[in-house]
């Protein structure tokens, strides 16, 4: 893209990205055993890239911006033992949560177009209410990583904010923009976030090698003008050289607002990129339950905090990557007057075992001094690690 002189282009310019610390890890994620022995230099260089355009976007230097970055982030859950599906570090969730603490930002809303289901990102903003995810993707049926279905719509605080859209295979341009305009822009409407981040994710280009679905650079381009997202994040995409080119060229003349029209892949065929009436029919039914979902949320979320009880989330977590098996116990207490504190018991097969606090961002006074309590009084004999995650005052301890 470069050598074709995009940078020529005027309005289209060129950021060298910051690089993230520890400190920017620990606001999003309890590592294990340590931050150092799970991230490498390239994992900081790529969330502060995204960083790095997050701050020229809320600084008004620049109207949108989108990070071209590698190693990719949304497979990395809240508690990191390794690497699942190519992430260490969630790198979207890092930098939303820097911009919040260092520029106030509150409800945003994440756009997932990657082929694989966010399963990550999801699981960070599981329990919080100011952040909405959005994520359309391959039918986990028949891809990894097995999960992102419509049930799957948010904690007992946050029910309704988290959105899943799996759709069938050779699904192509024409069902991608049916979701867009029928679901995810109508709930956006109504969401009405500050801030609109697109995990923009390329695999599901129709020459994309581990995937089965049949989307074209301009869809992707015109996609990205119909949501126009203030920034974008690069995610998955396999196909180095027939499509990445091509859809990265799209996405960013999309962002600036010039024109797409003439790109096109030296392959492309709209004749053989036809979608089926059955497909057609499946995704309107995969809409229809995720507006009715969207509309159950908030009498949900006042149900559950109305009641006040505690519920419990059990569940184990492959990392394909590394190889380790983790089960997890997830406690959290709905509260009237936030989204309730968070308690997690983490072991992997091997054997290594963590308990962590998360105090969230808008924690009330009891919440927060519930979380303190929890931290100091629990019993470290049986745990290698306990962690602290107090958001709504920027700190952060662990004990070993």
């Amino acid at each position: 893209m470069f050598e074709e002189g995009i940078l020529d282009i005027e309005g289209i310019v060129e950021f060298k990205p910051d690089i993230a610390c520890v400190e920017d890890i620990q606001r999003v994620h309890f590592c294990c055993p340590d931050e150092q022995s799970v991230v490498t230099q390239s994992h900081l260089i790529s969330a502060g890239g995204a960083m790095k355009i997050g701050k020229e976007v809320l600084e008004k230097n620049i109207e949108r911006g989108f990070a071209l970055v590698r190693p990719p982030g949304h497979h990395a859950m809240r508690v990191v033992h390794g690497a699942r599906g190519f992430c260490n570090v969630n790198i979207e969730a890092m930098m939303i949560e820097y911009l919040r603490q260092t520029y106030g930002v509150g409800r945003v809303a994440i756009v997932d177009t990657d082929c694989h289901h966010g399963d990550g990102t999801q699981d960070i903003y599981w329990h919080d209410p100011d952040t909405l995810f959005i994520s359309m993707h391959q039918d986990g049926r028949t891809l990894y990583p097995g999960s992102g279905f419509p049930s799957e719509y948010g904690g007992p605080t946050a029910a309704g904010t988290t959105i899943n859209l799996p759709l069938p295979p050779q699904t192509c341009e024409e069902g991608f923009l049916y979701v867009l305009e029928n679901a995810i822009l109508p709930i956006l409407e109504e969401f009405k976030p500050e801030l609109i981040v697109n995990s923009a994710g390329q695999d599901n280009h129709y020459s994309d090698p581990i995937t089965d679905m049949q989307f074209c650079a301009h869809g992707y381009a015109e996609l990205t003008s119909r949501l126009k997202p203030h920034i974008a994040v690069l995610e998955g995409g396999y196909s180095i050289e027939g499509a990445l080119p091509y859809v990265n060229l799209g996405i960013i003349l999309a962002m600036a607002g010039l024109d797409y029209s003439g790109i096109r892949e030296p392959d492309y065929d709209p004749r053989r990129l036809r979608q089926a009436p059955e497909i057609t029919r499946l995704i309107r039914g995969i809409v229809d339950e995720a507006l009715q979902i969207w509309k159950k949320g908030p009498g949900i979320r006042e149900n559950n905090r109305r009641k006040g009880k505690l519920f419990q989330r059990d569940r184990q977590v492959f990392y394909d990557t590394d190889q380790i098996v983790e089960s997890q116990q997830e406690q959290i207490r709905a509260c009237p007057d936030c989204s309730g504190l968070l308690t997690i018991d983490s072991q992997t097969d091997g054997g290594r075992r963590i308990f962590a606090v998360h105090i969230p961002r808008k924690a009330c006074k009891q919440c927060r001094e519930a979380g303190y309590k929890t931290y100091d009084s629990t019993d470290l004999r049986g745990y290698n690690r306990m962690f602290l995650q107090d958001r709504s005052s920027d700190r952060y301890f662990s004990r070993k």
